[in-house]
């Protein structure tokens, strides 16, 4: 069972649906008009949106790194950290026309972006674990 487990994780196809799902989720949030959870602490948010970045582009990370022939490193860290800006940018936008969301926040887009630069530094240690 723990191999099958193991081999399951190291799928491209495992972390390529599970980046779809992350995206699915992201819309479904964005679309939210009051979408408050949790304790009231300063910059919260920007916590969460460089947290949940980090985890979209950490899982794209390992989509890419897992296909039979993987990009470069180097080439897959720069794809996590573009993605995270774009579908960051995407997001803000989109919630510019959801009802109760102010949208276009670059400090949001900046939390998003640090996302990504994180995964940099997560991706290969969770695809090292992995293997």
């Amino acid at each position: 069972m723990a191999g099958e487990k193991a081999a399951f994780l190291r799928s491209s196809t495992f972390w390529t649906v599970l980046v779809v799902i992350w995206a699915a989720v992201l819309y479904y949030l964005s679309s939210q008009s009051n979408l408050h959870v949790g304790p009231d602490i300063p910059h919260m948010d920007k916590v969460k949106h460089a947290v949940y970045f980090m985890g979209g582009a950490t899982m794209l990370f390992l989509a890419l790194r897992l296909r039979r022939t993987p990009p470069a490193l180097r080439a897959s860290l720069i794809v996590i950290v573009v993605f995270a800006a774009v579908i960051g940018a995407l997001d803000e936008f989109h919630q510019s026309f959801t009802p109760g969301r102010s949208g276009n926040d670059v400090w949001d887009w900046l939390a998003d972006v640090t996302g990504g630069l994180l995964a940099t530094r997560l991706g290969p240690r969770v695809l090292a674990w992995l293997q």
